[in-house]
């Protein structure tokens, strides 16, 4: 069987998307920077694209519930290629500053939240249950390729040039991808209610390993916005690199993402689900406390190349642990709750990095992330080597 026509338009507004996010991604923090050298206001910016996972998660899947998703997709899209469009323009005139910035981060992290959360929902009507592992896969694939690997040097390039181009070229394409999505087919959903949404989170809570996990994942998360908020700084202030090279330098995680993409489901078969999911932590402790300590720009590349690839690690196996153990009527609630606790303490992380930059220095973030990540590891590991593995199984 061969993925529908609808499908493949979906995949290619996927790939045109976040290949313009991907220069985004690079050519904010590199505008903010040309502003101001305080750390926290660069993080304020990174933290106000991040804001909206916490605060409009639950709200974006009651939408994406209750209206058609194609309709809200290439709406929300629409509307983030208003607001980058602005945004070029207001930095070919130098007028782009902090405040303009953290407005727009915000704008596109709201398009963001609901053109995702939708983008997943609508997925299922348009493939058989029989492709949507393949579906996924590619959907994954192109998002990584594109938005971590190829968009950032892209965007760096393009910065390079002249800094209204990286903005530019996301208007265009947020604007190409809303044409393609607008054409996809319409369907009515039904309304979940919010008991619906709470039953979610009480099943979540209930079952101690996945519990553990999401909380995990939450720390996680925090500590991975801690370090990175301030990246742009430990690589352009201490590193030295020029636009160009921090674009290269992000894609160094993205590197690592697709190669874990492709070899670490055969990693997890080879050597255990369990295993693996502790490797994939305290390897991230390991890589963090290495970009902390590494003055080589090719040393710092290839450690955060090793966080992309233990993190596709870590999704492996713990969107399998979910599948198996979270009843079929459930998953996608829970899947939402936990999504939640792990992307909500994203802006507090990010915020806190630059705090940790500005009083310790742009080493201190990931130092400091490989300490609380190292502390979490160690709490949770009775959890992780307890016998819950084998208990609590989907009903």
């Amino acid at each position: 069987m061969t993925l529908p026509k609808a499908f493949r338009r979906l995949w290619w507004a996927a790939g045109v998307d976040n290949l313009g996010t991907g220069a985004f991604t690079a050519a904010v923090p590199l505008l903010t920077v040309t502003v101001t050298h305080d750390p926290r206001l660069v993080s304020l910016v990174s933290a106000a694209a991040y804001l909206p996972w916490l605060v409009l998660s639950l709200p974006a899947g009651a939408l994406a519930d209750r209206h058609d998703r194609a309709g809200l997709m290439w709406r929300a899209q629409a509307v983030q290629a208003a607001l980058v469009a602005v945004t070029a323009v207001l930095a070919a005139c130098g007028a782009a500053g902090v405040p303009i910035l953290v407005v727009t981060a915000f704008g596109l992290g709201a398009g963001e939240v609901v053109f995702t959360t939708a983008a997943q929902a609508i997925l299922p009507d348009l493939v058989a249950p029989a492709l949507l592992p393949r579906a996924n896969g590619r959907q994954q694939a192109v998002t990584t390729v594109t938005e971590q690997f190829a968009g950032p040097p892209l965007g760096g390039l393009l910065f390079g040039v002249a800094a209204a181009l990286p903005f530019a070229l996301d208007a265009v394409s947020f604007a190409f991808s809303a044409v393609l999505v607008a054409k996809l087919p319409r369907r009515a959903h039904v309304v979940r209610t919010r008991a619906g949404v709470r039953e979610g989170l009480r099943w979540l809570w209930r079952h101690r390993l996945l519990r553990t996990l999401a909380i995990l994942v939450g720390v996680n998360t925090f500590c991975g916005r801690l370090a990175a908020a301030t990246l742009v700084l430990l690589a352009t202030q201490v590193v030295h690199l020029d636009a160009r090279g921090y674009g290269l330098l992000l894609a160094g995680a993205a590197l690592g993402s697709v190669l874990g993409g492709l070899v670490n489901a055969r990693v997890v078969n080879r050597i255990g689900a369990r295993a693996a999911l502790l490797a994939s932590l305290a390897g991230n402790v390991g890589a963090f406390a290495g970009v902390g300590l590494s003055r080589d720009p090719v040393v710092l590349g290839g450690f955060l190349a090793v966080t992309g690839f233990v993190t596709t690690l870590w999704n492996i196996v713990t969107v399998g642990l979910r599948q198996q153990f979270v009843p079929a009527e459930l998953l996608g609630r829970v899947t939402s709750a936990y999504r939640l606790l792990g992307w909500g303490l994203i802006p507090v992380g990010t915020l806190a990095g630059g705090l940790v930059a500005q009083q310790l220095g742009p080493r201190a973030p990931y130092l400091v992330a490989a300490v609380v990540r190292g502390v979490a590891l160690v709490v949770a590991l009775p959890v992780l080597v307890g016998p819950l593995w084998t208990r609590q199984r989907r009903v």
